[in-house]
């Protein structure tokens, strides 16, 4: 007689199959969201936005599956990165049909042991790399050549952000055995995008210091309201993929990740236009709230399986301020521009989101989203064992910016060489000429 017990497994993981490609298609969705923001915010003048997400789209979709996936998340190479000749070789085990219905390695119970097949992960991660790729984009604000951002995005998907995938999200990487944890993506996703984004703006700046500019051409904002309402909506809506889907199984850990989300992105958006008309003295516009809503959500990204609703509530508030402070700190630089955000909101808010696990993390939630070594955090008597956490998520952070930027900036550096450049010349002609 077949064993009750082994039908509630089968249907366990048929459950976490299903809830992951569902998640991952909410994520995909957050990609060309993330381009009707940035029409939302700089005008209609920037429609090449929306190619530039579904290009990045559809090749996340190719290089990932020819070999991003294996290097981020196959049983890594001395921790460092993943083999990429893992499982027949690239392309997903070719044409081998046992390679992608079978559970992938680290799905099993030896490791996080929620039966996920190898396609629904890759699935997964792949959409998660793609959006992280549109958050770099929207520094280059139609500067940079069409092809030169291409070529940088085959490189991007095979060791740029795959690397910190690999070292944290990865039970093979090197950062993850030491005990770093970053829930969804504060430093893997936002922090990295951020590093890969101003290592780009460097080279712009360079290349026009050459064209005899004293400051970065400037790109101001004009908001299209329609574009920024729906971008905001697909995003948030898919942020409800990203989150949850990042427990990688479906159990009673995922609403509780889904009400901190929400509640974390919430009290950003209020914080954040609060502390923006302090600072202004003027009534908070549209950007503002959509600004605060993105502020909380990436600052409860790499935590949000860790924390109980009310510290997501703190967190959120703690938004505001660092936002708004962060975003006139930025705008005094001169050698690039970044109106929509890039290194306030994604930069500053991933990054604090990852050192804040050291102090908020409570035991009890890290447990149930399958991170059971995560000590209680500093605000909650965690005593010597929170700030060796706090101390090994200062580290992995400080490792991954060095890294990100260095390859980012080596690959932007060759690929302007070999393109004579990587300026659009068309953005630099004045009006009329």
């Amino acid at each position: 007689m077949f064993d009750f017990i082994d039908y509630l497994s089968i249907s366990n993981i048929l459950i976490n199959n299903l809830w992951i490609v569902i998640a991952a298609i909410f994520i995909f969705a957050m990609t060309i969201a993330v381009g009707f923001l940035e029409v939302g915010e700089l005008g209609k003048k920037f429609k090449n936005s929306m190619l530039k997400t579904i290009v990045i789209t559809g090749t996340a979709m190719f290089v990932m599956a020819i070999i991003g996936f294996n290097t981020a998340f196959a049983p890594t190479l001395y921790g460092i990165i993943g083999n990429p000749f893992y499982k027949d070789g690239f392309m997903l085990g070719g044409f081998s049909p046992g390679v992608i219905f079978n559970t992938w390695w680290s799905m099993g119970t030896s490791y996080f042991n929620t039966g996920l097949t190898t396609g629904s992960y890759f699935f997964f991660e792949t959409a998660c790399a793609a959006v992280t790729l549109a958050l770099v984009g929207v520094i280059v604000l139609n500067k940079v050549k069409f092809g030169a951002f291409f070529a940088f995005s085959i490189v991007y998907f095979i060791f740029i952000w795959n690397l910190p995938a690999a070292w944290i999200w990865n039970p093979s990487g090197w950062l993850y055995q030491m005990g770093m944890r970053d829930f969804a993506g504060g430093i893997v996703v936002h922090g990295a995008a951020a590093i890969a984004g101003l290592a780009i703006v460097y080279e712009i700046w360079r290349e026009e210091r050459k064209k005899g500019l004293k400051e970065s051409l400037k790109v101001d904002i004009k908001p299209d309201y329609q574009w920024l309402a729906v971008g905001i909506l697909i995003l948030w809506i898919g942020w409800f993929g990203f989150n949850p889907g990042s427990v990688l199984a479906f159990n009673d850990d995922v609403l509780v990740v889904v009400i901190a989300t929400f509640i974390a992105s919430g009290a950003g958006m209020v914080s954040t236009m609060l502390f923006s008309r302090m600072f202004d003295r003027e009534t908070p516009i549209i950007i503002v709230a959509v600004n605060g809503i993105l502020m909380g959500l990436i600052i409860v990204t790499p935590l949000a399986g860790f924390v109980s609703p009310a510290s997501a509530l703190i967190l959120g508030l703690i938004g505001g301020p660092l936002y708004v402070g962060a975003e006139k700190l930025f705008a005094k630089v001169k050698w690039f521009s970044d109106p929509v955000g890039l290194f306030p909101a994604h930069g500053v808010g991933g990054i604090f989101g990852v050192l804040m696990i050291g102090l908020f993390t409570q035991h009890a939630f890290a447990a149930a989203s399958g991170n059971a070594i995560l000590p209680n955090g500093l605000l909650f008597d965690g005593g010597f064992a929170a700030l060796r956490q706090l101390g090994i998520e200062a580290f992995g952070v400080f490792v991954v910016v060095i890294t990100v930027f260095a390859i980012s900036f080596l690959a932007i550096f060759i690929i302007a060489k070999l393109s004579h450049g990587i300026l659009n010349e068309d953005a630099y002609k004045q009006p009329g000429k």
